[in-house]
């Protein structure tokens, strides 16, 4: 079998303490092996993005355990392996729209035109050409939130965690981006994790798991359209 890029095993995540504690995520198991097309799925609230947060090392938690045995350590997932589209803005207000999606590759040691090359190509594909050398607060929400994306899959990641990758977005354009994060997730073989609480979203990925109150409730495979 092949070697699973993440492996989380009895994970709680509790913010605060005493009375006021939350718990996020409640003693979740989730793994995650190379190639998989996983929709996580439930209402405003119930954990999606604190389980994406910590399957990209960007939290830790509480109690339970993550592992990363085909990723490698956590202080090294990102940029490289792991590309993060976030939900809300998350560019970097000096730096031109290209200049964000190119960094990661800069980040990691890559030639200057390679980044620049690979920019071009993705903010292209997600229709943002004519916003690429503009900075972040020249751009609508929903711009900036394909920039994101184009950021996250720039330089061939491993693994695609993506939050809400569509909540901004019209009916035409949310497809558009779904289509280019498959597309390039094929390209470099990544395996994807969506966030979403859009079925349509939902039905185009093979797996999908529900998340109620910080707990796993459901799981199953969906029909996968093109």
């Amino acid at each position: 079998m092949a070697e699973y890029l993440v492996r989380m095993d009895a994970v709680s995540r509790i913010y605060g303490r005493g009375e006021s504690a939350v718990a996020a995520l409640d003693e979740v198991s989730f793994d995650v092996a190379p190639g998989d097309r996983i929709a996580v799925i439930g209402p405003s609230g119930s954990g999606k993005s604190t389980l994406l947060h910590l399957l990209a090392g960007l939290d830790a938690p509480t109690s339970g355990r993550i592992e990363w045995p085909g990723l490698g350590p956590p202080e090294r997932l990102r940029p490289g392996p792991v590309g993060f589209a976030f939900q809300g803005p998350s560019l970097l207000p000096p730096l031109t729209v290209k200049e964000n999606v190119a960094l990661p590759l800069l980040l990691i040691d890559r030639d200057e035109k390679e980044a620049d090359v690979e920019a071009v190509r993705l903010l292209d594909a997600l229709r943002l050409t004519e916003v690429s050398d503009k900075l972040p607060e020249e751009l609508s929400g929903g711009q900036l939130q394909r920039a994101g994306l184009a950021r996250a899959l720039v330089g061939y990641p491993r693994l695609v965690l993506a939050d809400e990758p569509t909540g901004q977005q019209d009916r035409e354009t949310g497809r558009l981006v779904v289509d280019v994060l498959l597309q390039e997730a094929g390209r470099s073989e990544a395996a994807v994790v969506v966030a979403t609480h859009d079925r349509s979203v939902a039905d185009r990925l093979a797996q999908q798991r529900e998340l109620v109150n910080g707990r796993v409730v459901g799981e199953e495979v969906a029909p996968s359209s093109s």
